[in-house]
């Protein structure tokens, strides 16, 4: 049988590779393939670092996926001597290499990534890629001194007493300190990005499945699209060739949008009738039935933290699992938390790229810089590191918190819990409200041909009679 570290190594080897086709899709191969061999081996070590970070980050969003399925594996088959390596620690093991190698590279890897593209070596040094590792150590630790400062200052105003005892002790009291609050801040993040993330689930995966053609002529649309191309095109010749360079670049970009259009049109018409008609609505009930049940848990979870102590998310040595299930409702209940914590990470994601803080961060296939892609990388670990204390908080699940992810200090405090549930719940509902109504009634101008209206007509103002005339026409 297979040793626990052994399954581990065997687990993030698997990991770092996808990893390494995901940044080597994303990333700018200018960068790499330079006349300069110094700039192009810094560069493909930072690259490892940060593919180091994402699997990292990977394997952290699996971890209560992978605990959860084998304690239902366990249960499923308890004396099967296939599943002997299956147990208590090595779970516990893996929450715990995942725990340290996410401080790893949080406070050191990504920083060390960033800071070694930046240097030069210091001014007089010889240079080479020793000056720049010595440069890059100065500054980190320049920074680990600025940032443990930070913390101690931060402490002693909280706790005046206990700082001041334990300033020479940094492994047990500031590093614990310094990442619980880095986890709560993912967990606020987290917050404010998974409701958005989920409203914008809708539009995402509307974009990328074929809409039922609701009272639209296809064929119209095609012709007309057809026509301002070429409209457009003659537009770029006639600028061409008369050297007229102002509106030169606004026309091409509006003709790449028409053709783009013209494009989806064309994917629209050689669609099968089961993907027009039966893939889009579908999807959209999936996604809203994954909302729906989202929200419920939630709000099941507040109702347990007003009557059970247990409810409250807290830490665990022994996981003991193949005892019993993490769910009322068996391995069915089970699969789908499972679901619904990857579709909360996944929702989690688009909401950070989606908002406006963010939007220069999201990377481009083949054309994405190496700081983007470690600011990429040490999110999206800030993220997945705080997705298993997301999931535990807010009740998804009730696999307790392993390691050192359950001794974080605002883990016991009811109110901060209670209040977080209460706001994930709010947010995520209004945001589901807003979207819904505005996509209905956005569907409904564009299938009632109300879009073609000039800006000046208030559609609020147009009569019901119209509107149903101009629907039952396009009907028949």
């Amino acid at each position: 049988m297979p040793k626990p570290p052994k399954i581990c190594v065997l687990l993030f080897i698997c990991l770092y590779i996808l990893s390494h086709f995901i940044l080597t899709h994303f990333k700018k191969n200018a960068e790499f393939v330079t006349d300069d061999i110094e700039d192009a081996t810094v560069n493909k070590i930072a690259l490892w670092l940060c593919t180091f970070t994402l699997s990292v980050a990977v394997c952290a969003v699996l971890l209560l996926p992978i605990s959860i399925l084998s304690n239902e594996v366990l249960l499923t088959f308890p004396h099967s001597y296939y599943m002997q390596w299956l147990n208590g620690s090595l779970i516990r093991g893996l929450w715990n290499l995942v725990f340290l190698f996410s401080n790893l590279s949080l406070v050191f890897l990504m920083p060390f990534a960033y800071f070694f593209t930046e240097s030069e070596g210091f001014a007089g040094s010889k240079k080479g890629i020793m000056a720049r590792v010595y440069e890059t150590a100065v500054m980190l630790l320049l920074l680990s001194l600025l940032v443990l400062g930070i913390v101690w200052v931060a402490s002693a105003l909280i706790h005046h007493n206990t700082a001041r005892e334990s300033l020479y002790d940094l492994w047990e009291y500031y590093l614990p300190h310094l990442y619980s609050g880095i986890s709560l801040f993912g967990v606020l993040l987290l917050l404010l990005c998974t409701p958005f993330g989920l409203s914008r689930m809708f539009s995402v995966t509307g974009s990328l499945l074929v809409k039922p053609r609701l009272l639209e002529n296809l064929e119209e649309t095609m012709n007309c699209t057809a026509f301002e191309e070429a409209s457009l095109s003659r537009k770029l010749k006639s600028n061409t060739y008369c050297w007229i360079s102002a509106n030169t670049e606004a026309i091409n970009n509006e003709l790449l949008s028409v053709q783009s259009k013209r494009i989806a049109l064309e994917l629209r018409k050689k669609a099968s009738p089961w993907q027009r008609n039966l893939g889009y609505p579908v999807a959209m009930l999936l996604l809203l039935a994954l909302t729906a049940v989202s929200v419920l848990m939630v709000c099941f979870h507040v109702l347990e933290l007003l009557f059970d102590e247990s409810a409250m998310p807290r830490g665990m040595e022994d996981p003991h699992l193949g005892l019993a299930s993490f769910s009322m409702f068996g391995s069915l209940g089970a699969a789908v938390q499972v679901v619904i914590i990857l579709y909360l990470m996944v929702s989690s994601v688009v909401g950070f790229y989606s908002s406006p803080l963010f939007t220069g961060l999201l990377p481009r296939a083949q054309d994405t810089t190496l700081t983007q892609i470690i600011g990429n990388c040490v999110s999206l670990l800030i993220l997945s590191s705080a997705l298993p204390v997301f999931s535990r908080t807010l009740g998804i699940t009730r696999f307790d918190l392993l390691g050192d992810f359950g001794r974080y200090n605002w883990l016991g405090s009811f109110h901060l819990v209670f209040l977080y549930n209460m706001l994930f719940a709010g947010l995520t509902s209004a945001c589901l409200i807003n979207t819904v109504t505005w996509a209905l009634q956005r569907e409904l101008i564009r299938a009632f041909g109300l879009h073609r209206l000039p800006l000046t007509v208030s559609r609020s103002t147009i009569p019901l009679k119209l509107l149903l005339a101009n629907g039952l026409s396009k009907i028949h």
